[in-house]
């Protein structure tokens, strides 16, 4: 029996090319979030070492006061401090808090300069240096202290358990939903061969199933907790001791204070 001929031709299949930029922003753009929550300090580094309950009540303290402050000196100061703070720990940590307080100045100033413009140039100066502080404190212990360990340090300072419990959910759930997007975003780039005219559906699709996704889940917790009887109280362990590199933003925060009422900001 011969063999068809249709079964010796060369297939000559050449897909069109179509461009799946979107595609990649998005992989980009989750990777990066995905990276952010699942940030550890390393083992040595200065925020590791640092209770974060002292990191965020000088952060806090800090922010209050810029926040007050009318004296452009003070602003300086702290500012300088900053940055002293900030040259202390690596490249990465560094490039992250300013990448992100520059992008918050600019922004402030962009609003700010109409009032600039009718004679205000000292006030839309003084807030945007205001902001640029303040982002990069916040910006800053963010990037050197873990998420769990926030609301650690939350939850020891009395706050209401509904909103640890709303913060701690939202953060486990993006992590989870992120992850699994991500898997659908690399399914559809190594599932779409040549051009595709309707990515919309195909999105739609992803989208369908992220929400179907994150209702079984939520239910799922809510078995979950149920059944282990959680009543929506977070009950911290006996808070360790402060150590020694725990009073380093506590001399900060004390410096900052001293600052505040001899320059009369």
């Amino acid at each position: 029996m011969s063999t068809p001929d249709w079964l010796l031709r060369d297939e000559a299949y050449a897909p069109r090319p179509d461009r799946d930029a979107f595609i990649d922003r998005s992989i980009h753009g989750l990777l990066g979030l995905l990276a952010v929550l699942r940030r550890r300090t390393r083992d040595g580094e200065l925020g590791s070492r640092i209770d974060p309950r002292a990191a965020l009540a000088a952060t806090l303290l800090l922010v209050l006061l810029v926040s007050l402050s009318h004296s452009m000196l003070f602003l300086s100061c702290v500012g300088t401090l900053v940055l002293v703070v900030l040259s202390l720990h690596r490249g990465e940590v560094i490039w992250d808090v300013v990448k992100s307080s520059i992008a918050a100045g600019l922004f402030t100033l962009a609003i700010m300069l109409p009032s600039a413009f009718w004679g205000n140039a000292a006030g839309a100066a003084r807030l945007t240096v205001k902001v640029l502080i303040c982002v990069a404190s916040v910006r800053f212990f963010s990037a050197t202290t873990e998420w769990r360990r926030v609301t650690r340090a939350l939850a020891s300072f009395r706050v209401p358990d509904i909103f640890v419990l709303v913060l701690d959910i939202t953060l486990r759930s993006i992590a989870l939903l992120g992850e699994r997007s991500l898997a659908l975003l690399h399914a559809l780039r190594l599932r779409s061969v040549g051009r595709n005219p309707a990515k919309t559906h195909a999105l739609s699709g992803i989208a369908g199933t992220l929400f179907l996704r994150s209702r079984q889940m939520m239910e799922d917790m809510q078995a979950a907790m149920e059944c282990r009887g959680f009543t929506g109280a977070y009950r911290t362990v006996r808070a360790p001791r402060l150590r020694v590199f725990d009073c380093l933003p506590l001399l900060m925060g004390a410096l900052v204070i001293v600052a505040f009422i001899l320059m009369g900001a």
